[in-house]
C-alpha cells in the first residue's frame, strides 16, 4: 500500500520557492503551484516510515528556501534613497544585527 501526504503552503513567491525545491525532490515528489499563491506538494512512498522521513526533509528544504528569500533583497523593493540597489537585506529580515548598547 502506497502511502501519501499532500502538503499545502502559501507564500508571496510560491513559483520561485517551487523553483528552489525542485532539484532536492526524489521521483516519488510534485511540486505544484495551486491557487491563492500556493505552493503544493504531494509525497508518495511505500512505507510510513520513508513517507516521514520524506516530508521531514522537505520541510526543512522549504524552511532553508523561505529564509534565504527573506534575507535576499528585491530589486523591485528599491526606491530612490536606495540607489536602485533594492532595500538592504537587515531591512527585510526579521533579525536586529545591531549591537547591545544597555
Amino acid at each position: 500500500m502506497t502511502r501519501k501526504a499532500t502538503i499545502r503552503t502559501t507564500h508571496d513567491d510560491p513559483e520561485l520557492l517551487a523553483r528552489a525545491l525542485e532539484p532536492d525532490n526524489t521521483e516519488e515528489m510534485e511540486t505544484t503551484v495551486g491557487d491563492a499563491r500556493e505552493l503544493v506538494t504531494r509525497i508518495e512512498r511505500e512505507t510510513t516510515g520513508g513517507l516521514q522521513s520524506t516530508v521531514d526533509d522537505y520541510v526543512v528544504n522549504l524552511d532553508v528556501a523561505c529564509s534565504i528569500d527573506r534575507q535576499t533583497p528585491n530589486p523591485s523593493d528599491a526606491d530612490s534613497s536606495a540607489g536602485g540597489r533594492g532595500v538592504p537585506t537587515a531591512a527585510r529580515s526579521d533579525t536586529n544585527h545591531e549591537p547591545n548598547t544597555q
